[in-house]
């Protein structure tokens, strides 16, 4: 950040050690930056310390989060890694933030001048990506407001050789803080309760509006011995919050697509929008019932929603009140048709499916149901005449161009069986036949 973006220095600031801050990135480097390295983590943690206590005093950035409890606490995990090199996505699954949030805080101790890279990360495509190294660093504003003495140091840059009075009582109580753990408040759900005593006066003369004794009660009379008590303890259930105008919708969808046998199957979402009026008037899902019982259902529904849609257009303001629809309701209840409508399931002629795909699976299904056809069972040894008598009707309907009849004894006994039934020589021309063109026929000319 160049030095003329730099927010104006005050007294408090120079007070409390504010100027310098934030760092620009140029001087977040180990090698450019102006604060020294902290020797040790406790060390490092009261001056992180410090900077929380400084608040709003410090200058930030016009977005983002300040310097708070989520920085101390990621500066509490940053003191544990040696060497510092921690992972965003480790961060934030241990502080339970998200990675933005980490990011911001780890900025927010740059510029405070806590941290300072070491080697940045990279992030190389097709290739395994690096963490950044920071060094855990103390601001020179640290030191001038605690009144700290420093000299040249080749590994701490500066390192400490004196401290003003005022600055050991600083020093220790910023020690007392590095020395305990930072825990994020949780959020109290509690409710006040109010006892009992609270409403009683001490010394004689007073009244209790809730004696200790009324929460016992005396044993059973009748179970001398048990001891069981006559009254149980009553176990608190969950209240049940009243559903919204969408809740009623949905309720009475779902209770129709339940009991409504051609509703079956239907998304709740649309029954609950075609009877939204009537949840809006309170209906309840025995009286849209006991009103789709008026007329039966049409042989075949398409769309069951848009049916249900037709039907029910315009019955809230035919049964306006609660007396009409209870009227309506027992009728349905006490109507012979709706009461065998009640107990016979919807049922509808078969149709065939529009799909060709489906019509050849329902065709091949049927085909594969029906027996199938069989030679007529011959004697064990048939005699010479039968034998004669079954080869000549082969023959001419071989001749006649309907060699069906030897086909279907090589499918389904095969081609030896057909030979010994009707000759290797009618066997083998209706093979080459079956094989040759189409174009080619038996029998006489046309």
């Amino acid at each position: 950040m160049p030095s003329s973006l730099m927010p104006s220095r005050t007294s408090a600031d120079r007070a409390l050690g504010g100027p310098g801050l934030p760092v620009p990135d140029s001087e977040q480097w180990i090698s450019t930056t102006g604060s020294r390295i902290a020797p040790d983590p406790y060390t490092w943690m009261q001056a992180v310390h410090w900077a929380h206590d400084l608040g709003t005093r410090i200058p930030v950035r016009s977005h983002g989060p300040r310097f708070g409890t989520t920085t101390v606490l990621l500066a509490q995990q940053l003191a544990q890694l040696t060497p510092c090199r921690p992972g965003i996505d480790f961060l934030a699954r241990i502080l339970k933030v998200s990675a933005r949030t980490v990011k911001y805080h780890m900025a927010i101790l740059r510029e405070a001048g806590l941290l300072a890279y070491r080697v940045k990360g990279t992030r190389v495509r097709q290739g395994r990506p690096l963490a950044s190294e920071f060094a855990r660093t103390i601001p020179s504003s640290f030191d001038q407001a605690l009144g700290l003495r420093t000299v040249p140091s080749d590994t701490f840059i500066r390192a400490v050789v004196g401290v003003s009075e005022y600055g050991r009582a600083q020093l220790a109580r910023l020690g007392k803080k590095a020395a305990r753990t930072v825990r994020r408040k949780a959020r109290s759900t509690k409710k006040p309760s109010f006892s009992a005593s609270s409403d009683c006066t001490p010394m004689e003369g007073g009244s209790c509006t809730v004696s200790p004794a009324a929460l016992t009660s005396s044993p059973s009379e009748d179970e001398p011995r048990s001891g069981k008590s006559s009254s149980s303890p009553t176990r608190r259930g969950r209240t049940r919050k009243a559903l919204n105008a969408v809740g009623r919708r949905y309720q009475l969808g779902l209770e129709l697509v339940r009991q409504v046998p051609w509703l079956a199957g239907t998304p709740v979402a649309r029954v609950a929008w075609a009877a939204r009026h009537l949840a809006d008037a309170g209906w309840t899902a025995h009286e849209v019932i006991a009103v789709l019982a008026l007329r039966a259902p049409s042989d075949r529904i398409h769309r069951p929603s848009g049916f249900l849609t037709a039907r029910l257009i315009g019955v809230e303001k035919l049964f306006d009140t609660p007396a009409k629809r209870a009227n309506l309701v027992a009728w349905w209840r006490h109507s012979p048709q709706a009461s065998r409508e009640r107990h016979v399931e919807w049922s509808s002629s078969w149709s065939a499916p529009r799909s060709n795909a489906v019509r050849r699976l329902v065709g091949e299904a049927f085909t594969a149901s029906k027996p199938k056809p069989h030679l007529a069972e011959l004697p064990a040894e048939p005699t010479d005449a039968e034998q004669a008598e079954i080869r000549t009707l082969a023959w001419r309907q071989y001749l006649a161009g309907q060699p069906e009849l030897v086909i279907s004894a090589i499918t389904l006994a095969g081609r030896d069986s057909a030979e010994q039934i009707y000759g290797t020589d009618l066997v083998q021309r209706v093979v080459r036949l079956a094989s040759t063109s189409s174009h080619l026929t038996t029998g006489a000319p046309r």
